[in-house]
């Protein structure tokens, strides 16, 4: 009988080649060794403060597959859930998920969800059989990144101790502001100590936030070659957030450049239509889409009048 139990730091290079074996043989890639090794959502996550990893083994004691949950405060997501693709349909996704489901019962988040592939009513079945029902679409969007002058303290990383806590605590209240508890502290600090990139920061003339962006690049992050990636990205909400928006994307291109990447890329839910609009107005356009599924059915921040990205992958 298989049984969860936490991933290891000594089963994260077989779950990174897993992860990679099963989204590359669900795309239908042609050389399983070389998909996806630009990028990684393993050993980012696994042992973050926010986040916990689950392991299940196959019968002869080997990692058969590993799934992870991600705490944003009140908001929760998990994935990537991966199981090896020779033991598909064998019932070892579902205790991976129930795995999750637990851990956000724990948490106590109030809004939990995943995404998955549109195409695939055998997931979006599995995932309801726990409670987490298909909403909006989510669009993947790029554009060519443009050279531009980054404003001042737009960098998370270059603050002081004092000033990065004044950042973080700012950056909490505006996210509180989207969706009662939604805190993205956690993502902000593993994103600096790690390496994976940095958070973007605008702000008022009146010194108020107005908007954040964590942004990830390079091959250790989630980002993929030559591309900065914006896993969560937000503006304070009211009047003259479309304005907001606008300077957000611009300085999130300009730290693009900065760092050698070509590409800006960032993921919306067609549910903030207003957001998901300016996008296209600007130039970015879908490389692929997927579903959010949500515990429970609702919303959440995915709403008009909220200009936020991400993707929940």
């Amino acid at each position: 009988m298989t049984t969860i139990r936490p991933l290891t730091e000594r089963d994260l290079p077989q779950a990174q080649r897993i992860v990679r074996t099963a989204f590359g043989t669900f795309f239908g890639a042609p050389d399983l060794d070389n998909f996806w090794t630009d990028r990684d959502y393993v050993y980012g996550r696994h042992g973050a403060e926010h986040t916990v990893s689950f392991a299940i083994d196959d019968e002869a004691g080997n990692l058969a597959g590993s799934n992870f949950a991600t705490r944003w405060g009140s908001v929760g997501f998990f994935g990537p859930l991966s199981i090896r693709p020779e033991l598909w349909n064998r019932g070892l996704a579902q205790p991976l998920v129930g795995a999750v489901r637990d851990a956000f019962d724990r948490w106590g988040t109030s809004h939990d969800g995943l995404c998955t592939f549109c195409q695939s009513t055998k997931h979006v079945w599995l995932y309801q059989k726990f409670g987490f029902y298909p909403r909006f679409l989510t669009a993947l969007m790029a554009m060519p990144a443009a050279p531009g002058a980054l404003p001042p303290r737009a960098r998370y990383m270059v603050l002081d101790g004092a000033d990065r806590a004044a950042a973080e605590d700012a950056a909490y209240a505006l996210t509180d502001s989207l969706y009662e508890g939604l805190d993205l502290r956690a993502e902000m600090r593993t994103v600096a100590a790690r390496g994976l990139g940095d958070t973007l920061l605008i702000w008022d003339r009146d010194s108020r936030l107005a908007g954040l962006a964590i942004c990830h690049w390079g091959a250790r992050s989630e980002a993929g070659a030559d591309c900065l990636f914006v896993k969560f990205g937000a503006v304070r909400s009211g009047p003259g957030a479309a304005e907001r928006f606008d300077a957000l994307l611009n300085a999130a291109s300009a730290l693009a450049v900065a760092s050698g990447m070509n590409t800006l890329f960032a993921g919306v839910n067609l549910a903030r239509d207003e957001a998901y609009r300016q996008m296209i107005g600007r130039g970015f356009r879908s490389q692929a889409q997927i579903v959010t599924l949500h515990r429970p059915n609702a919303p959440g921040y995915s709403r008009p009048g909220v200009y936020a990205l991400d993707d929940w992958r």
